[in-house]
């Protein structure tokens, strides 16, 4: 009996260890709907407000981050971001069937998703799928939720192929980018890796910072650091040529955003 629970305790044990050290890795959903007026971004925005958000929130899925860029009031199309958590690829596409056939959102969604095509709401909407970097698993919302002056920055690495993007991940990860990050107190409210796109490979994060004066000084202090220093120019990481473009999208929150 001693030997059967001691077995037992093992087990268990080891259950709890493999847990831990291979935590369930988030999937997100990086949806960008573009449009061509401030009418049309009125028509999205009540359509996420009042209609998208809450259904989510009834099904259980909080933190849902909603985000304009900077340059929405001058650009000629003009884009909101939306990025939704889910534990699991099952996950996300059970809840899009839920969301197709849930009369609620059908009903006080109507004016967006059954208009007429005078008024037309958006132009077109992408997606991305990504899954989580195994040294942040799971999603981290930001303590600046409050703060007005937020800058959410957004970055997408593009690698020329395979093999580099997956360079790429390991210096995020086994090389300890992600840890310097940490150390330097960037605020990462998630870092992944495409898994279905219309950019691939390549692989993207988000950080928050208290304003632009605040992003600048993070910035400089990254570059000067002497791990980047040492990681930036390790051979095995390749970094001058693991990526071949970079996007960098700031952005403000809307008022209406969990993160």
């Amino acid at each position: 009996m001693k030997k059967m629970i001691a077995r037992l305790t093992g087990f268990f044990l080891l259950t709890a260890i493999s847990t831990m050290v291979y935590a369930q890795k988030d999937i997100y959903e990086i949806r960008v709907f573009k449009m061509k007026s401030d009418a049309q971004v009125t028509l999205t925005d009540n359509y996420l407000k009042d209609a998208y958000l809450p259904a989510l929130h009834r099904m259980g899925i909080k933190n849902i981050g909603v985000f304009k860029p900077l340059a929405n009031d001058t650009a000629v199309i003009k884009q909101v971001y939306v990025i939704v958590t889910y534990s699991s690829l099952d996950a996300w596409h059970n809840t899009k069937l839920k969301l197709d056939t849930d009369p609620e959102l059908n009903a006080s969604g109507k004016a967006f998703l059954d208009a007429d095509t005078a008024h037309l709401p958006f132009v077109r909407v992408e997606s991305t799928l990504l899954e989580a970097f195994p040294d942040q698993p799971n999603l981290i919302p930001t303590t600046l939720h409050a703060n007005p002056d937020a800058l959410y920055e957004l970055r997408s690495y593009e690698s020329p192929t395979k093999v580099l993007h997956q360079t790429k991940v390991k210096m995020f990860n086994e090389g300890e980018e992600i840890k310097l990050f940490k150390r330097l107190d960037f605020q990462a409210v998630f870092y992944a890796d495409v898994i279905s796109g219309c950019h691939m490979p390549n692989l993207m994060y988000m950080i928050v910072f208290t304003g632009a004066d605040a992003r600048t000084e993070h910035w400089k202090e990254f570059g000067s650091s002497p791990e980047w220093k040492q990681i930036s120019t390790d051979p095995k990481y390749r970094n001058n040529i693991s990526v071949n473009h970079i996007d960098s999208i700031l952005m403000h929150r809307t008022a209406y955003s969990d993160l």
